[in-house]
This record gives structure tokens, sequence and C-alpha cells, in this order.
């Protein structure tokens, strides 16, 4: 790396600007990376334009939508709102990563490549949900409007590395998400488009942990203090939209995204990649995040147990009163 430090491992001496300066062959690495397996796609090409027709407005042969003209499930097409809804704030997003890694260098090409990378989402989610009438588009029009007027500020938006080690758990928790939703969307069509999505999604979730993985060898304990607090009030981006908490319950039911996948698939598998629980030679505060962490996934586990049962035992009702 470019910059070394007395103060390795220690958190003296390491400001935004500093862990910014020494991590900029690591973003450049990782950014080829990238560009070398990424492949480009075409929205467009995911979305079903025979099944669209016009709505009323000022077409005369306008058709009013209805939900019996979609093959969607109802878990489906709250779960597409939600995850529509969340992509549609890249604007917001855009401008807290840009002025938080910088619009230059490695850094200004990765925000960019993001940007324009994220973009295709928004693009063709909205565009397969019109086409196919997944979704009421008058509501959806109007959670839109109500969720991007508010805006976006992130729990983490103070520091650059609570940014980077949000970032590398809510990518892989969005690629989750999607493929969920594409599986429970009772829709090959929108199955595939989420899929190919979720690859995005992935390929960003290892940018990101690959630079938290270069962040602990160069600030171990800071790094540690960051993951710890993250993953300890980890929110997904879409807890402001319109409904959220009421279309998060339905999504955990409908094991879509629920604590037990948050544990097993989203916090767990980049925790284990990059050993954070087995780092030693941290200095007092880096072994004190370390070990609250622990606890912390302990607690969050026998949570997520409590959660199987209650959701065995709804399934069993259920499945009761449709034998009765």
């Amino acid at each position: 790396m470019t910059l070394t430090s007395p103060h390795l491992g220690s958190s003296a001496g390491w400001t935004d600007a500093r862990l910014l300066y020494a991590l900029e062959e690591v973003v450049e690495k990782e950014l080829n990376r990238h560009l070398k397996v990424t492949k480009d796609w075409m929205p467009h090409d995911y979305v079903p334009w025979s099944d669209a027709r016009n709505f009323p407005g000022f077409f005369e042969d306008g058709e009013a939508w209805d939900r019996s003209q979609s093959k969607v499930t109802d878990i489906g097409r709250i779960a597409l709102v939600v995850n529509l809804l969340t992509e549609d704030n890249l604007p917001s997003y855009h401008h807290e990563i840009a002025s938080l890694f910088g619009r230059d260098g490695a850094w200004g090409t990765w925000v960019h490549r993001w940007t324009a990378e994220e973009g295709r989402h928004g693009i063709v989610m909205r565009d397969y949900l019109l086409a196919s009438r997944a979704v009421d588009p008058d509501e959806l029009e109007r959670f839109r409007m109500a969720h991007m007027s508010e805006g976006f500020e992130s729990d983490n938006r103070h520091s650059m590395l609570h940014s980077v080690a949000y970032v590398a758990f809510q990518e892989l928790a969005t690629r989750i998400s999607h493929r969920n939703t594409g599986h429970q969307s009772g829709d090959p069509v929108c199955d595939r488009m989420l899929a190919r999505i979720a690859l995005d999604e992935n390929l960003h979730m290892v940018f990101y942990r690959n630079l938290l993985g270069a962040a602990f060898e160069l600030a171990p304990d800071l790094t540690m203090q960051a993951v710890r607090d993250v993953v300890v009030g980890f929110r997904m981006p879409g807890h402001g939209m319109p409904g959220f908490e009421r279309a998060a319950a339905q999504m955990a039911i409908g094991e879509i995204y629920n604590l037990r996948i948050h544990h097993d698939d989203v916090l767990q598998p980049v925790l284990r990649f990059l050993k954070v629980l087995q780092i030693d030679g941290l200095g007092p505060e880096g072994l004190k995040a370390q070990e609250e962490l622990g606890l912390y996934m302990n607690g969050l586990d026998g949570e997520a147990s409590k959660f199987d049962e209650r959701l065995a035992a709804r399934k069993s009702r259920m499945a009761a009163r449709a034998a009765g």
C-alpha cells in the first residue's frame, strides 16, 4: 500500500483522509478486478414488453390496473415494491458515497461505476412491474414521490470506515432480498430479472468486503469498532419508506428477509470470510469491540431461533386450517 504508519494496529493517527489515501491502491485493484469479471447487460432484455398495454389517462384504449392482471404472488408484490423503492433512492446514495469517498482517482471512478450499475436495477424493475401489471402504478408512483421527497441519510454518514463496513453487509443483504423475492414471485420472468440484479449486488459486496479486509490490515482496532457498530445497529436503507415496518414483517413471514436469513446469509458469511472474530493482536478498544460483536452475534442467533419457532408454529396452524 502507498501509505505506511507507525500507528498500525492502533486508533491513533488514522483519519478518514489518511485511510482514503492508504486504501486508494486497493480500490484501484478491486475496481480493475470488478471490471474484468462483470458483464454488461441490457435492462430491456428482461422486460415482457408483449404483456404491456396502455393505462387510462391520455389513451382512449387505456385499461385500469387490477390485481388479477398479474401472476405475481402477494408476497412477491410487497417485496418488489420495497426493493424498487430502495433502488429509487440512488441519487441520495450517490451523493453520500461521493461526499465520503470523493470523485477523483480510483475512488471516484468506482463511485460513478457503481452508480451506473445500480441505475439499471431501478430501470428494469420499474419497467417489469409496469409492463407485467404486477403492481398498482398510481400507488407505486405516490410511494416513490413520498420516499424520495424524504431523501436518505445513512446511519454511517459520519465515517468513511463505517460506510465501507455497512455496504459490505448491505450489498449482500440486497442480493439475498432480490433472490428470495424472485423465488417467491410466482413468475419465472421476474425470477430471471432479479437473479440478474443479484449478480451485480454480489459483485458489489465482494468489492466492499475486500476493501474492508484491507482496512483490517491497516487499522484493525478502528475497523473492528466500525464493524461492531454497523452490525449491532444495522438497518436496511428502505427503513424510511411508507409502510416499511408492515412490509418488512410480511417479508419476514414470507421468508424473503428475516432474522434467520440476516444472521445466516448476510452477517455470518462476511464475518467468516474476513475471520473477524478470530483476528488477534488487537488493542484494548479493538478487543472490546470484537468481544461485543461476538456476544451480539450469539444473541442474534438466539433471537433468530425464537423467530424460527414462531414461524414453524404459524405454518402448522395454517396447514391445520387448510386441512380442516
